[in-house]
């Protein structure tokens, strides 16, 4: 039984020295060139009240080395129409959720609308114009190199008083959303 005893001591040890190695937060693999993003969206409003957006997806503009850029979508997972107003600083809304994309130089975010896009004003639903006289596809310039193995936490807010307007000439309600991106750097 003296000769069990260090045995099992020893046992013991490598049991919880390998529970410790194994069991890792996060999966990192040091040789990857790939940073994760997560993108969420909040909204400001003053004056208005009720603004349904169509959240199409979350794209970024990618810059290069030669010179050219390419849109990447983040394949956007809360999808739909959701009201813009109810998204604060208190309830935000998940667009992208920690997904990899490859470090480089990101020129441009975007939110991509689609076609139901309305105001309540009076009970009484709007249609916002997003692709004669409004923008589809609002982009915010960004511009940062994303470092390898790091997790970038974005927020686009959205101005809605100065986003919605109303075209006299048309009797048409316009959405040409005002983006503004606050990007937060977390280390592993």
């Amino acid at each position: 039984m003296k000769y069990c005893q260090p045995l099992l001591n020893l046992l013991i040890v490598v049991i919880l020295s390998t529970c410790f190695i194994n069991c890792s937060k996060d999966e990192i693999n040091p040789n990857e060139n790939v940073a994760h993003i997560t993108v969420k969206l909040k909204s400001t409003s003053q004056s208005l009240d009720k603004v349904y957006l169509d959240i199409q997806d979350v794209q970024l503009n990618i810059l290069e080395v030669d010179g050219s850029s390419n849109w990447l979508s983040l394949n956007a997972i809360n999808t739909g129409v959701h009201n813009a107003t109810d998204l604060n600083d208190d309830n935000t809304l998940l667009l992208v959720d920690d997904t990899k994309i490859e470090a480089n130089y990101i020129e441009k975010i975007r939110l991509v609308l689609g076609d139901d896009n309305f105001i309540n004003i009076n009970n009484v639903l709007h249609y916002l114009d997003v692709s004669d006289l409004g923008e589809a596809t609002p982009s915010n310039l960004i511009k940062i190199q994303l470092i390898s193995e790091r997790r970038y936490d974005m927020v686009i807010d959205l101005d809605i008083d100065a986003s919605v307007s109303l075209n006299e000439n048309e009797n048409t309600m316009v959405l040409n959303p005002k983006l503004y991106t606050a990007i937060r750097l977390i280390e592993y």
